[in-house]
C-alpha cells in the first residue's frame, strides 16, 4: 500500500470532515488506497495554519453533532489519513514527482471559482519551466500536472474525483483540463490520454459542515453521502457506508438541490426579503411556526408535483423525513446570512430548474415562491 496515493486539493474543513474522514475509517479495515496527500494551492494565511497543523501527523478530531432517528448525537471521530503535506507554489517540483510516481486518485474541493482560469497561466507553462513554476489556477495545475505523469507513468491508473458543488463536475472539469491543453498546442497524445485514459467522476457531496476546529478539525453532523457515478476503470478512494455508486446521479442531485438546497436558499430569501434578525439560524428559522408552514407549503405544493411527475415521489418524501430532522440538529449553528452569499447565482442553480421542469411536465402548478424569487411572472 502506498503511503499517500491519494492527491486532495484544498484544505477546508468540507473535505476534513467528508472523504478525509471516509479514508481514515477505511483504513484499519483494509478498505482505502492509503493515505492522502493534501495540497494548499493558495497563499491563505488561514490554509497555511491548516496545512502547518495536517503536517504535524497527529491527526485531528471532527465532531459530529446532532439527530440520528430522533436522538441526539454528539461524539468526537479522530482522523488519520493525512500522511503528506505540500504548497504547490513552495513544493511544486515534488508534487510533480508525487503525481507521476504515487498517485492514483485525485480529489478536490476548490469552491465555486475553482475551475476559472487565470490570466497568468499560458502555454509557456508546458515548456523548461514547468518543473519551477507551479500555475495559478486549478485546471492548469491538472494539465501541468497530468502531462507529467503521461510522460513517466502513461498506463498508471489515474481516476479524479471533483467535489465541487457543479453539475456533472467530472465532465466539467475534464472539459476544462482538456479544452485549456488544446489551446495551449500540447501533443495530440496528450489529450487523448486525458480524455480517454484518465477516468473523470461524477459525484455528488452532501453534508452540512458547520464551522471549524481550530488550527484543524470541523464540526458536522451525522447524515454523510457520496455518491458516485459508476464508470469503467474508476479506481475508488475507499469503501465506506457513506459512499453510494449509482447508475441514476441525476436522481440524488435533485433530491440535493431541489429540497436540501432549495430549502436553504428559501429561507435565506425570506431572511432577506423581510428583514429577519441578522444572527438568525436554520434552526432558529425552522422553531418559527409561520416560516416552518411556508416552507413546507413550497415543498409540497410547488416541488413535491414536480417529483411525482419525474416518478420519483416517493424517494422525495423519504428524503424529506431525513431532511426535517437535519434542518432541526439543535447544535448546528447555521446562520442564514453565511447560506445567502451569492444568492442570486445560488436561486438560479436551485430554483429555476424546478420551474422549468414544472413547465416541461406541464403541470398546472402556480409555484408563487419560487417564481417570485426569481423574478419571473407566473404562467
Amino acid at each position: 500500500m502506498l503511503a499517500a496515493p491519494i492527491l486532495q486539493f484544498g484544505t477546508g474543513r468540507f473535505l476534513q470532515a467528508h472523504v478525509d474522514l471516509f479514508v481514515s475509517q477505511a483504513l484499519p479495515l483494509g478498505q482505502a488506497l492509503g493515505g492522502i496527500a493534501v495540497v494548499q494551492s493558495t497563499d491563505s494565511a488561514q490554509s497555511s495554519a491548516r496545512l502547518a497543523a495536517l503536517a504535524g501527523a497527529a491527526g485531528y478530531p471532527v465532531r459530529i453533532r446532532g439527530l440520528r432517528d430522533g436522538r441526539a448525537v454528539d461524539e468526537v471521530v479522530q482522523v488519520n489519513s493525512v500522511h503528506a503535506t505540500w504548497h504547490a507554489g513552495r513544493d511544486w517540483p515534488h508534487l510533480l514527482d508525487a503525481v507521476a510516481t504515487q498517485a492514483q486518485v485525485i480529489v478536490s474541493n476548490t469552491a465555486d471559482q475553482g475551475y476559472a482560469f487565470h490570466p497568468a497561466d499560458t502555454a509557456t507553462l508546458l515548456g523548461p519551466t514547468a518543473t519551477a513554476t507551479a500555475p495559478r489556477s486549478f485546471p492548469a495545475k491538472l494539465v501541468v500536472l497530468l502531462l507529467h505523469r503521461w510522460r513517466h507513468s502513461p498506463s498508471a491508473p489515474t481516476t479524479l474525483f471533483p467535489c465541487e458543488l457543479v453539475g456533472r463536475n467530472g465532465h466539467t472539469l475534464r472539459e476544462r483540463v482538456a479544452g485549456l491543453a488544446r489551446d495551449w498546442g500540447a501533443p495530440a497524445d496528450f489529450v487523448a490520454y486525458l480524455c480517454e485514459h484518465c477516468v473523470w467522476v461524477n459525484s455528488l457531496v452532501d453534508r452540512i459542515v458547520s464551522a471549524p476546529l481550530h488550527p484543524v478539525g470541523a464540526i458536522a453532523e451525522p447524515y454523510a453521502l457520496w455518491a458516485i457515478e459508476r464508470q469503467p476503470r474508476m479506481v475508488l478512494p475507499c469503501s465506506h457506508p457513506a459512499i453510494v455508486l449509482t447508475d441514476e446521479l441525476a436522481s440524488f442531485e435533485r433530491l440535493k438541490l431541489w429540497l436540501l438546497n432549495l430549502a436553504h436558499s428559501f429561507l435565506a430569501e425570506c431572511w432577506l426579503v423581510d428583514g429577519r434578525p441578522a444572527e438568525e439560524t436554520v434552526l432558529e428559522a425552522m422553531d418559527d411556526a409561520a416560516l416552518r408552514a411556508r416552507l413546507e407549503a413550497l415543498w409540497q405544493e410547488e416541488v413535491l408535483p414536480v417529483f411525482d411527475a419525474l416518478g420519483q415521489g416517493d424517494d422525495a418524501r423519504a428524503y424529506l423525513v431525513g431532511l426535517r430532522e437535519r434542518l432541526l440538529n439543535p447544535f448546528l449553528a447555521h446562520r442564514l446570512a453565511d447560506i445567502a452569499q451569492n444568492h442570486a447565482q445560488k436561486k438560479l442553480r436551485r430554483f429555476a430548474p424546478v420551474v422549468e421542469a414544472a413547465e416541461s411536465a406541464r403541470l398546472r402548478i402556480v409555484q408563487p415562491n419560487l417564481r417570485s424569487a426569481l423574478g419571473t411572472a407566473s404562467g
